[in-house]
């Protein structure tokens, strides 16, 4: 049966974003509710109305930006809505991913429902009816300020709805009036205010948040399972897990990640027990919960600012209507501003770069024998010399923690004016998520990477310790599956593909799924993030 996300601009969550985005295990249709229905229509004869009397407003009866003192006649306000669509598509660089673009789409519409923004129930039907037939716009990546809102980008969306620009409709690139045709659909004709609403907001950078937010925290899950790993790998001990230590520093997921490593490594017999000789790891296996969990209330407060955001208005002018006189205010404000999106995804890039930078550290230990106190051999290969082993995976993995540095410069410190002064202040907060994209595209790499060579130590580990050595009561699992799909190596082989086939198991989830299949997920006891 087919699910159905109802939209009502309110209750959108990121999980939702996620399912209609990559339509998985199938893909959601999406539809108003009946509120919403109501809601859209009252506003959309608000327009008319003051367009019947005459009324002077901001981008219904005035043009945009610095043009905003130019009143437009009656017979010219279609006009107007086409021209900023077709004016406004300037954007460059690539196109967004289909999952992206669905996004996009979704909180687009659900910022319309919510009935401030004027738009008629046909042309907001229109965006919903291809997203529901899989007609996906190109849309550039590049254009963006994050204020207005994202202009560029969200005009190219809305150029299809208008039988203009181009779509991506089973699996062909097609002309905006091709996919309409081949779909049975007519373009729109955009009446008062529908050019500003579908183009003024901040769906590109909240989409982008909204995915980029739910890797994240998937990625900070799987560092915890690469660090146990690689703990075991390295005769680590757990001792710097004991909560007593981290109830003197009480960070919520400080705690709750310092439990998940206790639950994570329980029984097994690859850590160290108390040694008067060694007392305590290197600070990337010792310092794990503090690290990641600063890095998990980084990611949860950007949680918190995208579950606010998919559900806001960022347009301008808004609509307000009064319940008991009907009376229409129109108020023109900054909602379309992306800084509280910028600052968190900014904040997020710096905690995965983090995340990445220790995950790399630890690479290095797994692969330096003396750094280990050969434990292990030098980059974990038999007959060193002939073989290089994972030397050079550590050289990958430094080069993308080099990269990481310098995208985490924060993006929302920059601004630049435009518009003939008028918008003298941006965000940059398209920008921001742009950057936190490749540094999460980064990170996966990097913890792929950490995962084979925890595997490969661990099996050198196998060889010093009793028959029937047990790891973990979760990296036992995690383990298991790496080695389901990648061997442990005797002599040098390709090595890409194996990287490759990791990477996957992290992007699909599947290395965290087995593991909390056997260990409370604790990420998610503390209900703030």
């Amino acid at each position: 049966m087919t699910q159905i996300i109802y939209l009502d601009g309110q209750n959108l969550t990121i999980d939702q974003v996620i399912a209609v985005a990559y339509g998985e295990p199938s893909v959601p249709k999406v539809e108003l509710t009946e509120a919403a229905t109501e809601q859209v229509n009252r506003a959309a004869d608000a327009v008319q109305q003051l367009l019947d009397e005459g009324t002077i407003a901001y981008g219904i009866t005035t043009g945009f930006g610095a043009f905003k003192d130019r009143l437009i006649p009656p017979e010219q306000v279609r006009k107007l809505q086409r021209n900023i669509i077709i004016s406004h598509a300037v954007g460059t660089g690539d196109p967004f991913d289909v999952p992206t673009t669905r996004a996009i789409m979704l909180i687009r519409a659900n910022t319309l429902a919510r009935g401030y923004s004027g738009i008629r129930l046909e042309t907001l039907q229109r965006l919903l009816d291809m997203l529901n037939l899989g007609i996906h716009p190109i849309i550039p990546e590049k254009g963006s300020l994050g204020a207005s809102g994202d202009l560029a980008p969200l005009a190219h969306m809305s150029l299809v709805i208008i039988g203009e620009g181009e779509a991506e409709y089973q699996g062909q690139t097609l002309s905006g009036a091709e996919v309409l045709q081949q779909t049975n659909l007519q373009p729109i004709v955009l009446a008062a205010k529908e050019g500003l609403a579908l183009t003024n907001g901040t769906a590109i950078m909240c989409a982008l948040g909204a995915l980029e937010v739910y890797r994240a925290r998937l990625l900070s899950r799987v560092a915890d399972i690469a660090g146990c790993l690689s703990l075991e790998a390295l005769h680590g001990t757990t001792l710097a897990f004991d909560d007593r230590i981290h109830q003197l520093r009480p960070y919520p997921r400080q705690l709750n990640c310092a439990a998940y490593l206790r639950a994570v490594l329980a029984d097994s017999d690859f850590t160290r027990h108390h040694d008067p000789r060694n007392v305590q790891d290197a600070y990337t296996l010792r310092c794990i919960p503090q690290v990641h969990g600063a890095i998990r209330d980084a990611i949860a407060y950007a949680r918190w600012v995208i579950g606010i955001e998919l559900n806001v208005v960022t347009d301008n002018p808004l609509l307000f209507i009064d319940e008991e006189t009907d009376e229409i205010t129109v108020l023109s404000g900054g909602n379309f501003h992306g800084e509280p999106l910028a600052i968190a995804m900014d904040y997020l890039s710096m905690a995965i770069t983090e995340l990445g930078n220790i995950a790399e550290r630890r690479l290095m230990r797994l692969t330096d024998e003396a750094s280990n106190s050969q434990v292990l051999p030098a980059f974990l290969i038999k007959e060193g010399g002939l073989n290089s082993g994972f030397m050079i995976t550590q050289y990958t993995a430094a080069a993308l923690a080099t990269e990481n540095k310098v995208l985490a410069h924060p993006a929302s410190v920059d601004t630049i004016p435009t518009s003939a002064n008028v918008e003298d202040h941006v965000s940059m907060g398209c920008t921001a998520a742009l950057q936190t994209r490749q540094i999460n595209q980064n990170v996966t790499h990097i913890l792929a990477i950490e995962l084979m060579a925890a595997a490969q130590g661990i099996d050198f580990r196998k060889a010093q310790l009793a028959d029937g050595a047990q790891l973990g009561r979760g990296t036992q699992p995690a383990y298991d599956l790496i080695r389901q799909h990648v061997p442990f190596l005797e002599q040098d082989v390709l090595m890409y593909p194996l990287i490759r086939t990791v990477r996957k198991l992290v992007e699909s989830e599947e290395i965290v799924r087995v593991v909390n299949q056997v260990v409370e997920d604790v990420w998610d006891t503390d209900k703030r993030g």
